[in-house]
């Protein structure tokens, strides 16, 4: 059966999610901002007072890491999810964390303002289902080896549930290269938009895993039309207790948001002319 929420085909008109502090998908560009992994509470007051400061939107951070090795830095569990509430509570900026299991669904939409389910679990139906329940808006990154039709499908699975309230995230994909840690799938960004309702952001971060990237790989997103960007910022890459090598220094942040801000303020206007 074809994807009908999720379709242009059921909804012509660009579907707006709504943070009262913030609005995805209403031709604004959101910015969101924060490290992989909440490793300390000093550490997110400083990221967070820094982020208000550059005019970031929302706060990003892992409690919940699902991480390739099992032996690796796994997140701090509920003691992250607290340590983002208080760097909202100081901001006034809305957070995003993922959720790895359906049993930390019902914790986590508790605390967050926004969930995300990660590019490993993109097909998992249950977390999606459940995620959909939660009436919380929720960030879907796309699969590392999905298609375009796959990812809408998983969305539908949420939409099904009532939520409509979906922001798909393009990270790149799995593809042959080996320089970079994913090959970033610009053209997913306008496609998406031909294809569904919902808004799209860019994680240039997973999608090139080079800090070096990301900057250029974020204006090509905001260049196509991206809702959004994602990026990993680190007061202190090289001690970053995961994926230092793809994340920010501040001061980094500092110089780009308003090089995007720029950029996609130029790319509306002409995209309006061309209308």
């Amino acid at each position: 059966m074809d994807n009908i929420l999720t379709s242009r085909r059921y909804k012509n008109e660009c579907t707006v999610v709504d943070l009262k502090t913030c609005r995805i998908g209403d031709g604004s560009l959101a910015i969101i901002a924060g490290p992989c992994a909440v490793e300390s509470m000093d550490q997110m007051i400083y990221l967070a007072g820094l982020f208000k400061k550059t005019g970031v939107s929302i706060i990003r951070g892992g409690a919940y890491k699902p991480r390739t090795s099992p032996y690796s830095f796994q997140g701090l569990g509920e003691e992250g999810l607290r340590i983002l509430a208080a760097a909202r509570e100081q901001t006034g900026l809305p957070f995003v964390t993922e959720v790895t299991d359906v049993r930390y669904i019902e914790k986590v939409a508790g605390y967050a303002d926004i969930i995300q389910i990660g590019s490993r679990n993109m097909q998992n139906f249950s977390l999606l289902r459940e995620a959909g329940k939660s009436g919380k808006p929720v960030i879907l990154k796309r699969g590392f080896s999905s298609t375009l039709e796959e990812w809408l499908s998983a969305a539908e699975y949420i939409a099904a549930e009532g939520n409509n309230k979906i922001i798909f995230c393009e990270r790149g994909i799995r593809t042959f290269e080996g320089y970079t840690r994913n090959t970033m799938d610009i053209s997913a960004i306008p496609a998406i938009k031909e294809l569904s309702h919902f808004p799209i952001i860019a994680d240039p971060s997973h999608g090139t895993g080079r800090r070096s990237l990301v900057g250029p790989l974020a204006k090509a997103a905001v260049a196509a039309g991206s809702d959004g960007v994602m990026l990993e910022v680190h007061e202190n890459p090289p001690r970053a207790l995961s994926d230092g090598a793809q994340s920010l220094y501040p001061s980094e942040l500092e110089s780009l948001v308003p090089a995007l801000q720029v950029l996609h303020a130029a790319c509306s206007s002409l995209r309006k002319t061309a209308v």
